[in-house]
């Protein structure tokens, strides 16, 4: 729509309103945000209770229960289907889009947090002994099944609630 405007003849600050007002209304997106927010806000309430304390980069982190990637791609998914058909064109692209997400939250970024953990390990024992300090990787980069499956749940049930 933003093109067709500027071909029209419209200025840019009247394109620029209009883009910021339409994203502002836009129910699809803030359902998806407010998913991820929720599986954030399950994150650092799951982390207090397990460490008795708080700590931030839970809530700005990646990896931990339940996925808040899943859950956010999930709810796009399930809002895009409620609204326009879970035979339309939109939904097939944005579940193709989510089973990408939720393959690499699950495996590629499942799978480079076990090789941070076992290097880290190594410069454990390395450097140790040595005293030298290196810094070391980040471990908590991707997900197991269940919290991939659970950050789909939180996504669908505040697609379906919130519509």
């Amino acid at each position: 729509m933003v093109a067709f405007k500027y071909i029209l003849g419209y200025n840019n600050k009247t394109i620029m309103r209009d883009f910021f007002t339409d994203i502002a209304c836009n129910k699809i997106f803030w359902i998806s945000i407010v998913a991820w927010l929720m599986a954030q806000s399950i994150k650092v309430f799951l982390g207090v209770i397990r460490e008795k304390g708080f700590n931030f980069k839970w809530f700005v982190g990646t990896g931990g229960m339940p996925s808040s990637h899943v859950a956010g791609v999930t709810a796009l998914a399930t809002s895009v289907g409620l609204n326009f058909g879970f035979d339309s064109g939109i939904f097939a692209v944005t579940l193709f889009f989510t089973i990408i997400v939720m393959f690499d939250a699950q495996g590629v970024r499942q799978a480079t947090g076990k090789q941070a953990e076992i290097l880290n390990k190594m410069m454990e024992d390395i450097y140790l002994k040595k005293h030298v300090e290196e810094n070391r990787l980040r471990e908590l980069i991707g997900h197991t099944p269940v919290q991939v499956l659970a950050g789909a749940l939180v996504g669908i049930l505040v697609a379906v609630l919130l519509n």
